[in-house]
Protein backbone atom coordinates (compact mmCIF):
# COMPACT_ATOMS: atom_id res chain seq x y z
CA UNK A 1 0.00 0.00 0.00
CA UNK A 2 1.33 3.48 -0.84
CA UNK A 3 1.94 6.25 1.65
CA UNK A 4 -1.14 8.47 1.99
CA UNK A 5 -1.71 12.10 2.81
CA UNK A 6 -4.88 12.12 4.86
CA UNK A 7 -6.80 13.61 7.76
CA UNK A 8 -6.60 12.36 11.33
CA UNK A 9 -9.67 13.36 13.37
CA UNK A 10 -9.42 15.05 16.75
CA UNK A 11 -11.74 17.25 18.77
CA UNK A 12 -14.96 16.68 20.69
CA UNK A 13 -18.15 15.10 19.39
CA UNK A 14 -19.80 17.49 16.93
CA UNK A 15 -16.68 19.71 16.89
CA UNK A 16 -14.17 18.04 14.59
CA UNK A 17 -10.60 19.21 14.25
CA UNK A 18 -8.20 17.44 11.90
CA UNK A 19 -4.46 16.92 11.59
CA UNK A 20 -3.10 16.57 8.05
CA UNK A 21 -0.71 13.63 8.24
CA UNK A 22 1.46 11.34 6.14
CA UNK A 23 0.59 7.76 7.07
CA UNK A 24 0.84 4.20 5.83
CA UNK A 25 -2.33 3.32 3.89
CA UNK A 26 -2.84 0.26 6.15
CA UNK A 27 -2.70 2.26 9.40
CA UNK A 28 -6.02 3.14 11.11
CA UNK A 29 -7.44 6.61 10.56
CA UNK A 30 -6.41 8.03 13.94
CA UNK A 31 -3.49 5.64 14.45
CA UNK A 32 0.23 5.93 13.82
CA UNK A 33 1.51 8.34 11.23
CA UNK A 34 4.87 9.13 9.70
CA UNK A 35 4.76 12.94 9.81
CA UNK A 36 2.27 15.67 10.61
CA UNK A 37 2.02 18.41 7.97
CA UNK A 38 -0.55 20.75 9.48
CA UNK A 39 -4.07 21.23 10.77
CA UNK A 40 -7.54 21.74 9.28
CA UNK A 41 -10.48 23.30 11.14
CA UNK A 42 -13.73 23.07 9.11
CA UNK A 43 -15.86 24.87 11.74
CA UNK A 44 -14.62 28.37 10.92
CA UNK A 45 -15.77 30.37 7.88
CA UNK A 46 -13.76 30.12 5.73
CA UNK A 47 -12.10 26.93 6.99
CA UNK A 48 -8.80 27.47 8.81
CA UNK A 49 -5.94 25.57 7.16
CA UNK A 50 -2.37 25.59 8.44
CA UNK A 51 0.00 23.43 6.40
CA UNK A 52 3.76 23.25 5.90
CA UNK A 53 3.88 24.15 2.19
CA UNK A 54 7.38 22.81 1.44
CA UNK A 55 6.93 19.50 3.27
CA UNK A 56 3.54 18.89 1.66
CA UNK A 57 4.97 19.65 -1.80
CA UNK A 58 7.97 17.38 -1.13
CA UNK A 59 5.77 14.45 -0.05
CA UNK A 60 3.45 14.98 -3.01
CA UNK A 61 6.41 14.93 -5.43
CA UNK A 62 7.67 11.73 -3.77
CA UNK A 63 4.37 10.04 -4.64
CA UNK A 64 2.27 10.27 -1.47
CA UNK A 65 -1.38 9.80 -2.48
CA UNK A 66 -3.75 12.44 -1.04
CA UNK A 67 -7.32 11.57 -0.15
CA UNK A 68 -10.08 13.59 -1.86
CA UNK A 69 -10.37 16.09 1.01
CA UNK A 70 -6.60 16.52 1.33
CA UNK A 71 -6.34 16.95 -2.47
CA UNK A 72 -8.91 19.78 -2.22
CA UNK A 73 -6.87 21.33 0.63
CA UNK A 74 -3.64 21.09 -1.41
CA UNK A 75 -5.38 22.70 -4.37
CA UNK A 76 -6.80 25.45 -2.14
CA UNK A 77 -3.36 26.27 -0.73
CA UNK A 78 -1.72 26.23 -4.19
CA UNK A 79 0.50 23.18 -3.65
CA UNK A 80 -0.87 21.34 -6.69
CA UNK A 81 -0.47 24.45 -8.87
CA UNK A 82 3.12 24.91 -7.64
CA UNK A 83 3.87 21.28 -8.51
CA UNK A 84 2.36 21.82 -11.97
CA UNK A 85 4.60 24.87 -12.53
CA UNK A 86 7.71 22.98 -11.36
CA UNK A 87 6.94 20.19 -13.84
CA UNK A 88 6.71 22.86 -16.55
CA UNK A 89 10.11 24.24 -15.50
CA UNK A 90 11.65 20.72 -15.65
CA UNK A 91 10.25 20.22 -19.15
CA UNK A 92 11.63 23.62 -20.23
CA UNK A 93 8.25 25.18 -21.01
CA UNK A 94 9.26 28.29 -19.06
CA UNK A 95 11.92 29.48 -16.65
CA UNK A 96 11.88 29.35 -12.84
CA UNK A 97 11.45 33.13 -12.68
CA UNK A 98 8.36 32.97 -14.90
CA UNK A 99 6.98 30.17 -12.74
CA UNK A 100 7.52 32.28 -9.61
CA UNK A 101 5.76 35.27 -11.21
CA UNK A 102 2.80 33.10 -12.23
CA UNK A 103 2.55 31.55 -8.77
CA UNK A 104 2.76 34.93 -6.99
CA UNK A 105 0.05 36.32 -9.25
CA UNK A 106 -2.13 33.29 -8.47
CA UNK A 107 -1.51 33.78 -4.73
CA UNK A 108 -2.57 37.43 -4.90
CA UNK A 109 -5.77 36.56 -6.75
CA UNK A 110 -6.52 33.78 -4.25
CA UNK A 111 -5.98 36.13 -1.30
CA UNK A 112 -8.31 38.69 -2.89
CA UNK A 113 -11.02 36.03 -3.34
CA UNK A 114 -10.63 34.83 0.25
CA UNK A 115 -10.81 38.38 1.63
CA UNK A 116 -13.90 39.11 -0.50
CA UNK A 117 -15.53 35.93 0.80
CA UNK A 118 -14.71 36.88 4.40
CA UNK A 119 -16.21 40.32 3.86
CA UNK A 120 -19.37 38.81 2.37
CA UNK A 121 -19.70 36.39 5.30
CA UNK A 122 -19.22 39.18 7.85
CA UNK A 123 -21.74 41.39 6.02
CA UNK A 124 -24.35 38.62 5.86
CA UNK A 125 -23.83 37.83 9.57
CA UNK A 126 -24.21 41.53 10.36
CA UNK A 127 -27.43 41.72 8.30
CA UNK A 128 -28.85 38.60 9.97
CA UNK A 129 -28.00 39.98 13.40
CA UNK A 130 -29.58 43.36 12.53
CA UNK A 131 -32.75 41.65 11.23
CA UNK A 132 -32.94 39.57 14.41
CA UNK A 133 -32.54 42.66 16.59
CA UNK A 134 -35.20 44.55 14.60
CA UNK A 135 -37.65 41.65 14.94
CA UNK A 136 -36.94 41.45 18.68
CA UNK A 137 -37.44 45.21 18.98
CA UNK A 138 -40.84 44.99 17.25
CA UNK A 139 -41.90 42.15 19.55
CA UNK A 140 -40.80 44.13 22.61
CA UNK A 141 -42.66 47.24 21.44
CA UNK A 142 -45.82 45.19 20.82
CA UNK A 143 -45.50 43.66 24.30
CA UNK A 144 -44.99 47.08 25.86
CA UNK A 145 -48.06 48.45 24.04
CA UNK A 146 -50.14 45.48 25.14
CA UNK A 147 -48.92 45.91 28.72
CA UNK A 148 -49.84 49.63 28.61
CA UNK A 149 -53.37 48.81 27.44
CA UNK A 150 -53.77 46.11 30.07
CA UNK A 151 -52.44 48.42 32.77
CA UNK A 152 -54.80 51.23 31.66
CA UNK A 153 -57.77 48.82 31.77
CA UNK A 154 -56.74 47.64 35.25
CA UNK A 155 -56.37 51.24 36.49
CA UNK A 156 -59.81 52.14 35.07
CA UNK A 157 -61.36 49.12 36.77
CA UNK A 158 -59.69 50.12 40.06
CA UNK A 159 -60.94 53.72 39.70
CA UNK A 160 -64.50 52.52 38.93
CA UNK A 161 -64.43 50.19 41.94
CA UNK A 162 -63.09 53.00 44.15
CA UNK A 163 -65.85 55.38 42.95
CA UNK A 164 -68.53 52.72 43.54
CA UNK A 165 -67.14 52.01 47.00
CA UNK A 166 -67.04 55.73 47.82
CA UNK A 167 -70.65 56.13 46.65
CA UNK A 168 -71.75 53.15 48.73
CA UNK A 169 -69.90 54.50 51.75
CA UNK A 170 -71.50 57.92 51.30
CA UNK A 171 -74.98 56.37 51.08
CA UNK A 172 -74.34 54.20 54.10
CA UNK A 173 -73.11 57.23 56.08
CA UNK A 174 -76.14 59.25 55.04
CA UNK A 175 -78.47 56.42 56.03
CA UNK A 176 -76.73 56.11 59.38
CA UNK A 177 -77.19 59.84 60.03
CA UNK A 178 -80.89 59.63 59.16
CA UNK A 179 -80.49 61.76 56.10
CA UNK A 180 -82.03 60.77 52.84
CA UNK A 181 -80.23 60.92 49.60
CA UNK A 182 -81.65 62.78 46.65
CA UNK A 183 -82.90 59.52 45.11
CA UNK A 184 -84.62 58.50 48.34
CA UNK A 185 -86.19 61.97 48.59
CA UNK A 186 -87.49 61.73 45.03
CA UNK A 187 -88.99 58.30 45.73
CA UNK A 188 -90.64 59.61 48.92
CA UNK A 189 -92.06 62.61 47.03
CA UNK A 190 -93.56 60.34 44.40
CA UNK A 191 -95.18 58.17 47.08
CA UNK A 192 -96.63 61.22 48.90
CA UNK A 193 -98.30 62.72 45.82
CA UNK A 194 -101.98 61.65 46.03
CA UNK A 195 -103.60 60.05 43.06
CA UNK A 196 -106.22 62.22 41.41
CA UNK A 197 -109.68 60.69 41.61
CA UNK A 198 -111.28 59.66 38.37
CA UNK A 199 -114.23 61.73 37.25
Amino acid sequence: MPVKMRLSRHGKKGQPFYHIVIADGRAPRDGRYIERLGTYNPLTTPAEINIDFDKALDWYQKGAQPTDTVRAILSYKGILYRNHLLIGVKKGAFSQEEADVKFNKWLEEKEAKINAHKTDVLESERNISKARLDAEKEVNEARAEEFKKKRAAEMKAIEDAALAAAKEAKEALAAANGETTEEAAEEAAEEETPETPEA
